[in-house]
């Protein structure tokens, strides 16, 4: 009986191991069914990042010499203009040299005594930022200043996002997406964030889901004073380019 008892006792295992198995491939097909059974109808299409939307390098006219205050012809896209913000804005300055060791052509905020914002919008088309929507730039900054983005809905309002760059070392490509990004309105006169505070004294202001599918100018801006030249607390923005799909106006 003894080897009767001690067979019986090994195959009882097994089959119970066996019968779990079965018990959760089954659950586990079926689960996988039911989660196939929600995707039912057409597939969902990849999404893939739009087209470039306008790419500016910035250039100089031939009679400006040196660092001199930005204006319409510094901007090299023929479809493109550029839109310039904050009580000091005239003395956002043009800098750099095309193929210069010491920078590429850029826009710079050193003489600005107060915070700036600048924009680029096209004549033809509003910008759909939505989905994968990016920028790509070569930025610069110093002391503790960071370029941010920028944006104009299509109803007029500003926003400024929290996504920031501030390479302190040398001009540095570097790029993000809109999708996640975070918002605060921005007063266009003052170059300042703006809102009413959230529940329980929520003061950070967010704009939420913020209509980015038809947006009138995209940009950047420095939120605190330019301190002059040589080190000290400025941003610098380079090459700029944008990639969303157009929206005719």
């Amino acid at each position: 009986m003894r080897p009767r008892t001690f067979v019986y006792s090994a195959v009882l295992p097994l089959v119970l191991l066996a019968g779990n198995y079965a018990a959760h491939a089954q659950q586990s097909s079926q689960a996988g069914t039911v989660r196939g059974g929600e995707g039912k109808g057409p597939a969902r299409a990849a999404a893939t990042i739009p087209p470039l939307f306008f790419k500016e390098e910035w250039k100089r006219p031939a009679d400006a010499k040196g660092q001199v205050p930005v204006r319409g012809e510094n901007v090299s896209g023929p479809d493109l203009e550029l839109k310039v913000y904050g009580r000091d804005a005239k003395n956002l300055n043009i800098s750099g040299a095309a193929g210069s060791d010491t920078g590429p052509m850029n826009l710079w905020t050193g003489l600005n005594t107060e915070p700036v914002a600048a924009t680029l919008r096209d004549r033809n088309n509003y910008v759909d930022l939505t989905g994968l929507a990016k920028v790509r730039w070569i930025t610069r900054a110093s002391g503790f200043h960071v370029v941010r983005p920028v944006v104009k809905l299509a109803d007029g309002t500003f926003l400024v996002g929290d996504h920031t760059d501030a390479s302190t070392t040398t001009f540095l490509e570097s790029e993000f997406a809109f999708t996640g990004m975070r918002w605060i309105k921005l007063d266009v006169e003052r170059i300042v964030t703006t809102g009413a505070y959230g529940p329980v004294g929520e003061a950070s202001s967010w704009v939420d889901h913020p209509d980015l599918s038809k947006v009138d100018e995209v940009g950047f801006a420095d939120l605190m004073p330019g301190t002059g030249h040589g080190s000290g607390g400025w941003i610098n923005v380079a090459r700029f380019e944008v990639y969303g799909k157009p929206v005719k106006r």
